[in-house]
């Protein structure tokens, strides 16, 4: 589906990292698969070694005591994919009826806690781009290049706090205004998707209004938070085989890739 973007009615975009800029969804999905697969295991052996004491010295393990892996599609897309790390640690868990301690983001990564959990994630992923690196979009940075071309202002928003460093491996820092991430949603207290407080900061901070803004996003929490804050036109990429769930969460269009978008001074 082709796309237009005219100067005459929006004053900018406002891209999503993961998955829209910079191809790190699938290293994402990954290092969530890790530690939660890891978890849950760790969790099932626990319970047959105690005998599942809280299902009868002979019953079997808990619903939420027993293995069933991550799904690194479904899981993923529903639970945790645009969120801040803990928030998708805490819902992810929930889905499985385990609740756990929040613990203090300055927990160690083998604690046993919401935020333990969180940075053990945030380790896996760390290791996996020092390892390999981030490819990102071309079409992506082709569409933010004729975007300033035709003097239209771009912003980067992201949950993740490790989008400097992201950024600073594929050398894209320079490319956005704006950045909002989850460094700064801890600094000034934002609430992270589907709630739209970091993308109307974001555009705060550029100095325009969201209903002449544009959002970008491949996430269902991110497209929600676009719909929820207002903005002019929300774009929907359909990076999991599920563009109906896009716009069901808000889309107002659905694209495979951002070269179905072009851009009018």
């Amino acid at each position: 589906m082709r796309v237009t973007i005219a100067r005459s009615r929006f004053d900018a975009v406002v891209f999503d990292l993961d998955g829209v800029v910079t191809q790190t969804s699938a290293v994402h999905a990954a290092a969530w698969k890790r530690l939660f697969d890891g978890y849950l295991a760790e969790r099932a052996a626990r319970a047959a070694r105690a005998g599942a004491p809280s299902a009868g010295a002979t019953g079997p393990a808990p619903a939420n005591d027993r293995f069933r892996s991550f799904d690194a599609d479904t899981d993923y897309a529903r639970y945790v994919d645009g969120k801040p790390r803990y928030d998708g640690v805490r819902d992810f868990l929930a889905s499985r009826g385990i609740e756990l301690p929040p613990g203090d983001p300055g927990d160690a990564p083998d604690a046993e806690t919401v935020c333990g959990l969180g940075n053990r994630k945030n380790d896996l992923f760390n290791a996996e781009v020092r390892e390999h690196g981030v490819k990102t979009y071309a079409s992506t940075v082709e569409l933010i290049r004729d975007l300033h071309a035709a003097g239209i202002k771009v912003g980067l928003m992201s949950s993740s706090k490790n989008t400097a460093m992201v950024l600073d491996v594929t050398g894209l820092t320079d490319l956005f205004e704006v950045r909002v991430d989850g460094v700064v949603a801890a600094e000034v207290g934002l609430p992270g998707k589907p709630d739209p407080a970091m993308y109307l900061e974001t555009v705060r901070r550029l100095g325009v209004d969201a209903a002449r803004s544009v959002v970008v996003e491949d996430a269902l929490s991110g497209v929600e938070a676009g719909r929820r804050g207002g903005f002019g036109l929300v774009i929907g990429v359909d990076r999991l085989d599920q563009a109906e769930a896009l716009r069901k969460a808000g889309a107002d269009v659905v694209v495979d890739d951002l070269a179905e978008v072009s851009v009018t001074a």
